[in-house]
Parts: structure tokens; C-alpha cells; sequence
């Protein structure tokens, strides 16, 4: 026997030792698929989450929006009876609501930029499951078509066991690259949260009071004539 047939001897021998002593490979790579498929229920509940609060984000905008048109009504109104001060307070609770309005719309924002990501994670995670699941009915498909244990045992040794490592490890990095993302992403929202709004409210608060004397200017030239 040459030495390579000896090599294929010994290989296939420590092979069978550790098919016989470890879990079944087809256990395994079910194990795998199932940790990938809760990782995409987690992540489709994550998504819903999101896109459910971005809508009542959406709806407290509108309703803001809503109440500094009302306040603005107020002050035409109070300003018509000539009761400046009156038309001065309905139009600073009109310049509050705005300033609310516009927290409420940086949040919409970055709520749809996260909730594009995660949709982005969750297609390419039901692709990575798919690809899975695909693999591994092949390689049962295989594994059950041997009329031999001996026939399966040098399928194992010629393919399947190194095809089975290299899909689980593939499938390791996978999860572990979907919990990077997952870290930054709860970071990204970190970040966001953190962000001082310190100098956009002094920058409203600073223009408000010229804000609503240019709006009294305007409100004063549609007066009718007396």
C-alpha cells in the first residue's frame, strides 16, 4: 500500500472515531438553523416594534402640528378684538408646540433610518436561513441514499464532515456578524438619544420673541381699516 493509501487509512479511521463519539451532524446543523430562526423572530419583533413606534410618532406630529394651528387661530382672533397681549401668549403657545413639533420629526426620522436597517438585516437573514435549510436537506438527502454504513462512513470522510464544519462555522460568524450589528445598532440609538438639543432650543428660543413680532407685523397689516 502507498503512503497515500495508508493516510486515507488513518484519516478515515479517526473519521469514524469521531462520528462515533460526537453528536450527530444532522443534529447539529438543525441546531443551528433553529438558532438562526430565532434570531429572525427576534428580529422581526424588533422591526415591528419600531415601525409601531415610529406611527405614534407620526400621530403625536400631527397632533402637535394641529394644536400651533389652533394657537395661531387664537391670536388672529385676539388680535381682530385688538387684545395684543392676549395674541402675544396664544403665539407663544403656538412657538412651544413648534419646537415640540420639531423634536417629534428629528425622531421620525432617525426611527425610519433604524427601521431601514432592520429590514435590511431581516431580508439578508431570511436569505442566510434559506441557503441553510437548503444545505442541510442536501446533505440528509445524501446521507439517507447510502445502502452502506461503510458507504456513509466515506461520505463523511470525503465530504460531508468537512461540509458540515465549514457550513457551522459560516453559520457562527453569521450570528456572530447579525449581534455586531445588533450592538451597534442599539449604540446608533445611544448616540442619537444623547444628542443635546441644548443649542436648537436656543437657537428657537432666541428667534421666538422676533418670530412673533414679525407675526404681529403681518397679522396688524391684514386689519381692516377703522
Amino acid at each position: 500500500m502507498g503512503v497515500l493509501g495508508r493516510l486515507a487509512r488513518i484519516v478515515r479511521s479517526q473519521v469514524n472515531s469521531w462520528v462515533q463519539e460526537s453528536e450527530d451532524p444532522e443534529k447539529l446543523l438543525d441546531q443551528a438553523v433553529s438558532g438562526m430562526q430565532s434570531d429572525l423572530i427576534q428580529l422581526r419583533q424588533s422591526v415591528a416594534q419600531a415601525i409601531a413606534t415610529q406611527k405614534r410618532t407620526e400621530r403625536q406630529c400631527h397632533q402637535t402640528e394641529t394644536l400651533a394651528q389652533e394657537w395661531y387661530n387664537r391670536a388672529q382672533l385676539a388680535l381682530h378684538k385688538s387684545d395684543e397681549l392676549t395674541a402675544r401668549e396664544a403665539l407663544a403657545q403656538r412657538h412651544a408646540y413648534l419646537k415640540m413639533l420639531s423634536q417629534l420629526e428629528g425622531h421620525v426620522s432617525d426611527q425610519k433610518t433604524v427601521i431601514g436597517r432592520l429590514k435590511t438585516n431581516m431580508r439578508d437573514l431570511e436569505v442566510k436561513i434559506a441557503d441553510a435549510r437548503t444545505r442541510r436537506d442536501m446533505y440528509i438527502a445524501r446521507a439517507r441514499s447510502a445502502e452502506a454504513s461503510q458507504r456513509i462512513q466515506d461520505m463523511i470522510g470525503q465530504v460531508s464532515s468537512q461540509n458540515s464544519i465549514g457550513v457551522l462555522g459560516q453559520m457562527e460568524d453569521k450570528v456572530l456578524n447579525l449581534e455586531a450589528q445588533a450592538d451597534a445598532m442599539a449604540e446608533l440609538n445611544q448616540t442619537l438619544e444623547s444628542q443635546s438639543l441644548d443649542s436648537k432650543f436656543a437657537a428657537l428660543e432666541q428667534s421666538e420673541e422676533d418670530a412673533i413680532e414679525a407675526e404681529l407685523t403681518v397679522m396688524r397689516a391684514q386689519l381692516p381699516e377703522k
